[in-house]
């Protein structure tokens, strides 16, 4: 829930942009700044002096920003699983899904697109990247399935990769700073991953049955 009376939330609800200001911002005392949190399928845009933070499991974000012009932001998405990875992972999505590389595309581009229409410079992009750990401990590993495609799309765009915490077994905590470029990551030996695990079945299921509006076009 948001912290509505909190002076500096108003003030950057105030500047942030509308489609993302449902997006629930709250302050962080430790960091001293309003931290905006996304969950599986949200991304967030800023170039104000604020924090973006997520939870990942098999998910991966990536941050992306602008490094002469302190503008940047970060996204949080899975490719969905074909039938017989589902049914390996034991995650119960039995219909069939649409093409992978739409809704990284989907992610990946509404992203950069936003950056790019606030004043953003494709040639000073630069990324990092962060989760696809195999949570599940499956042998099928979906997160490193989100991780290839994260590094291939951007290796195609030709956005440098500058640092990366990815893959392993555990779940993270990341907080990324757009103005800077700087990303704290925290991982989560002890966490109760079941909560992480329903929430990205909750999320494979939705984007399995739900199709992404509109076609998305990079420029």
């Amino acid at each position: 829930m948001q912290q509505l009376d909190h002076p500096q939330i108003k003030r950057c609800l105030a500047k942030c942009l509308p489609e993302f200001s449902e997006i629930n911002h709250f302050w962080d005392s430790e960091l001293n700044i309003v931290v905006a949190k996304i969950l599986p399928g949200e991304f967030y845009m800023t170039s104000n002096h604020i924090a973006i933070t997520t939870t990942l499991g098999s998910c991966v974000s990536a941050c992306i920003w602008d490094k002469s012009r302190n503008i940047g932001g970060m996204n949080h998405f899975m490719l969905p699983f074909t039938e017989k990875e589902a049914h390996e992972v034991n995650w119960g999505q039995k219909e069939k899904v649409a093409d992978a590389s739409r809704y990284g595309n989907f992610a990946m581009e509404h992203l950069i697109n936003a950056i790019l229409k606030n004043g953003g410079i494709k040639d000073n992009l630069r990324a990092k990247i962060f989760g696809g750990g195999n949570v599940t401990k499956q042998s099928f590993n979906i997160g490193q399935k989100n991780t290839d495609y994260a590094y291939e799309y951007l290796d195609e765009e030709g956005i440098k990769v500058e640092g990366e915490d990815v893959g392993d077994v555990y779940p993270r905590k990341l907080i990324f700073e757009p103005f800077s470029g700087r990303a704290y990551v925290k991982n989560l030996k002890i966490y109760h991953t079941d909560t992480i695990i329903k929430r990205e079945k909750d999320y494979s299921y939705n984007i399995a049955h739900e199709g992404v509006d509109g076609d998305v076009e990079l420029f």
